[in-house]
This record gives C-alpha cells, sequence and structure tokens, in this order.
C-alpha cells in the first residue's frame, strides 16, 4: 500500500501564530518539532494499517520546514520549491491514498491561520463556482488522480472543511479555534495519539478509490492586486472577470499546476507577509 502525505504547518498541533509557522518568527523552530511529531505519528499510523510506501511532501511556506533526520526512517521526503504541483508535488495515480496533515481553514473562514495559499494576496477562491481553499483543490485534484484523501488533521474549521467536500474523510481536530490567531489545544500526546489511531483506521483496509474522471472544470480566482490579475491574463487561456478576478478552464491535475504558475507570477510582482 503506497501512501501519500501532504503536510502544511498552520493546522499541526499547538501552533495558532504567524510567529510558529514563519521562518525568523521567534516560535519557528520549535514550529518545525511540532511539525515533525504530528508527521511522524501519521506514519506509524500508516505504517500500522500495512504501508509499504510512504512519500511526504513539505507543503508549508518555504517547503524546507521538516528536518529530514526528524522525520520517521520509514519514509521519504519531498523538500524545497518551486515545486510544480506544489502541496500535491510527487501524488500519482498509484498512490493508495492521500493523508493530510496540519492543514488550514480556506481565506475569509473563522479559523486557525485561514487563508488560500498566499496569505491575504489571494482574496477567494472558486472551483466551478464553489468556495475554495487548499482543502478542496487538494481533494478535487487527489479525485481526480483516482487518489482518495483519506484523512485530514487540523483545527475544527479545516476539519469542517474538509467534510463539507467529502464526507468520507476522517478528520482529527488537533485544536480549536477561538480566533483567527487563537485556539483551545489538545494536549499533545492525545492529538498526536489521535493522528496515530485514525490514520491506522481509515487506511485499514485501504479507502475505496474514487473513478477517476477527469472532466472540464474552471478555476477563478480574486486577488488583492490588479497588478496580478492584469499580468495573469497574458497566459493562454486566463481571462479576467473583473480588475482583480481571472478564470480559466481546464481538466484537474493539469489545472491545479497552472495555478501553481499563477501563483508564481503572483510572487514575483508581490512582496507581502501572509498574515497581515
Amino acid at each position: 500500500m503506497r501512501i501519500y502525505l501532504s503536510v502544511d504547518m498552520e493546522g499541526i498541533t499547538g501552533l495558532v501564530d504567524a510567529d510558529d509557522v514563519q521562518p525568523g518568527g521567534r516560535d519557528y523552530e520549535r514550529g518545525r518539532s511540532m511539525m515533525a511529531q504530528d508527521v511522524n505519528a501519521a506514519v506509524r499510523g500508516a505504517l500500522a494499517a500495512g504501508a509499504t510506501d510512504i512519500l511526504v511532501n513539505d507543503a508549508h511556506g518555504p517547503m524546507r520546514n521538516l528536518y529530514p533526520e526528524a522525520l520517521h526512517p520509514a519514509a521519504r521526503l519531498i523538500r524545497g520549491r518551486p515545486k510544480q504541483m506544489v502541496m500535491l508535488e510527487g501524488l500519482t495515480a498509484d498512490h493508495d491514498a492521500v493523508v493530510c496533515v496540519g492543514y488550514h481553514s480556506r481565506a475569509g473562514a473563522l479559523g486557525v491561520l485561514s487563508h488560500s495559499f498566499m496569505g491575504h494576496e489571494i482574496e477567494d477562491i472558486w472551483l466551478d463556482g464553489r468556495p475554495v481553499g487548499e482543502i478542496g483543490l487538494a481533494q478535487a485534484t487527489a479525485a481526480a488522480l483516482g487518489v482518495p484523501v483519506a484523512v485530514l488533521t487540523g483545527d475544527d474549521a479545516a476539519c469542517a472543511e474538509a467534510t463539507a467536500w467529502d464526507d468520507r474523510i476522517a478528520t482529527v481536530p488537533v485544536k480549536y479555534a477561538r480566533d483567527r490567531f487563537a485556539a483551545e489545544l489538545r494536549p499533545e500526546a492525545e492529538a498526536r495519539q489521535a493522528i496515530e489511531d485514525t490514520v491506522a483506521a481509515a487506511l485499514s483496509p485501504a479507502p475505496k478509490r474514487p473513478s477517476a474522471a477527469p472532466s472540464d472544470a474552471t478555476l477563478t480566482v480574486r486577488w488583492q492586486s490588479s497588478s496580478v490579475a492584469a499580468t495573469l491574463t497574458g497566459l493562454p487561456g486566463v481571462t479576467a472577470t473583473d480588475s482583480r478576478t481571472v478564470r480559466a478552464e481546464g481538466r484537474l491535475p493539469a489545472l491545479y499546476r497552472q495555478f501553481g504558475v499563477w501563483m508564481r507570477v503572483a510572487a514575483s510582482l508581490t512582496q507581502q507577509p501572509p498574515y497581515c
């Protein structure tokens, strides 16, 4: 059984503030340790379920947050950027399931460190007219490959967002949002045991695969900057719906990969911190 872990940081046990998850933040080094411990709990759960191959993608920010030496030796790590498939780099149709560790809710939600990919630079995203964030795009892209998202960990808002997209996703709330930068935390040992147990149960047996039937989809993104939108309309297939909103049609996962290009263009035009 081949398992793929996509690992973000905002939804990791105990973390609530930008200083916990951004390089240079006063508690970032502690955040990296907490991230590794949540990942290793998920790896232990996958091994208990019979996983024979575990691939971990460091999917947060600089994508160099996990120290390789801190990772469970049974897992392989994709580290660094840029990545064509961003948060899903390395995911293929050969994987049996996806586990999303440390995820957060989309921009505008009242969840811990909520945003969509680029902090306040992205105001909103829609997939086929439905508001979506990192969770929904990951689930839809994995489904297009015929791979189910089996488990998601994060705060309670992220967990609710995941089950709204697919109620078969098993979720582990490791904290409960009180505001965007405040949460009631589950005790560390309890949270990590819940991650391990939930992953083991969700993968035993391997979850049923969705039928991979790629179909045309429309991705729409509203940016804070009109400059980003104007620049993106220079790309083939990208059209503007207003001065700050662009859209494109395509098939997942190719459309997800194209969105990664949009973000790299936006990053070249803006230098704003993600949690202003």
